[in-house]
């Protein structure tokens, strides 16, 4: 499976750098349909709002939703996305925030129907970086408003 697509300055210090390999990890593991690895990228009390409006709360639930989605949807599109900018807010913890779209199975181009502005708060805890929100609203372009 090819990897998610993300754009890194060379420049970016340690923490900024891991924030945006964890969403890197978490575009892959979604990728490469594995609800474990998605889970594990989650704080304890990591939150997903996902594309519908849907929730899942912790790791636990975040695997067992995951898992069922893509039991029951096997050719779950892969993720594409542009990493726009990722902040950190306080020692600690930072804010990233992408756009990103979706390469249905067996198609090369993204389908613009479900392009989406993400944002994750991720949260540092013993030298770890770990998801704390990951939102996935569709994004929806107006005119004069891009």
């Amino acid at each position: 499976m090819n990897s998610p697509q993300t754009y890194m300055d060379k420049s970016e210090s340690g923490d900024v750098a891991q924030v945006r390999s964890i969403y890197q990890q978490l575009l892959q593991a979604w990728n490469d349909k594995d609800a474990r690895k998605m889970a594990d990228l989650f704080a304890e009390n990591g939150n997903v709002v996902g594309f519908d409006g849907s929730q899942m709360d912790g790791p636990r639930q975040i695997e067992s939703v995951l898992g069922q989605i893509f039991a029951d949807h096997p050719s779950t599109a892969t993720y594409v996305a542009i990493v726009r900018d990722v902040r950190l807010l306080v020692p600690g913890v930072a804010l990233l925030r992408a756009v990103a779209g979706m390469v249905p199975r067996g198609k090369s181009d993204i389908n613009p129907a479900v392009n989406a502005i993400q944002s994750l708060i991720a949260t540092k805890k013993q030298e770890r970086w770990r998801i704390a929100l990951f939102q996935i609203p569709p994004r929806r372009f107006m005119a004069g408003r891009n």
